[in-house]
């Protein structure tokens, strides 16, 4: 059973600087509630530990497609979970950005289903960008970034990335198989 989930916010920061924070996965558990730790292996793979509701799991995923200041999609590729998803950046002004997460999560079993009965994904995508807007406006920059262009045709899969879902349409679900979050 696939659950899709998306949520907005708007972040009192610049784009570049938004943009930049979003590409340092190492500090996701810094605001990413049950995100125990996230090592980036290289340009494209990252290796994931969550704990949630007492339940570790560990998975890598992988970036399908990372455009500067305007989009970074991804996908598992190895472990316990399965998702795949797209995170957009829009400038709104010189001071603000528009950050927009869409996400789809296959659930793998009784306690994931119960999670999707009761909107736990939800709830936890819409916490993790309250605390990442928090940390952005408290911290007023970012604290590293990197600015490479990864492609799709370049991924392990081959194929186009999910489309960013907007409050009124759902990312469709292309060829990528499901993969990370931030989320």
């Amino acid at each position: 059973m696939t659950e899709m989930v998306h949520d907005t916010i708007e972040v009192e920061a610049p784009l570049r600087e938004v943009y930049d924070q979003w590409t340092q996965f190492e500090e996701f558990p810094r605001f990413m509630d049950g995100v125990e730790e996230v090592r980036q292996l290289d340009d494209r793979l990252c290796h994931w530990r969550t704990k949630v509701a007492g339940a570790t799991r560990e998975f890598d995923t992988e970036i399908v497609d990372q455009l500067p200041d305007q989009r970074i999609a991804w996908r598992t590729v190895g472990g316990d979970v399965r998702q795949k998803g797209v995170v957009t950046f829009e400038k709104v002004d010189e001071t603000r950005t528009r950050v927009q997460l869409a996400m789809e999560v296959e659930a793998s079993g009784i306690a994931d289903r119960a999670a999707k009965a009761m909107g736990v994904v939800e709830n936890r995508i819409e916490g993790d960008l309250q605390r990442f807007k928090q940390f952005m406006e408290e911290r007023g920059r970012a604290t590293g970034g990197w600015r490479g262009r990864l492609r799709p045709a370049d991924s392990a899969g081959g194929t186009a990335p999910p489309s960013p879902a907007t409050p009124s349409h759902d990312v469709p679900s292309h060829d990528v198989p499901p993969y990370p979050g931030p989320a």
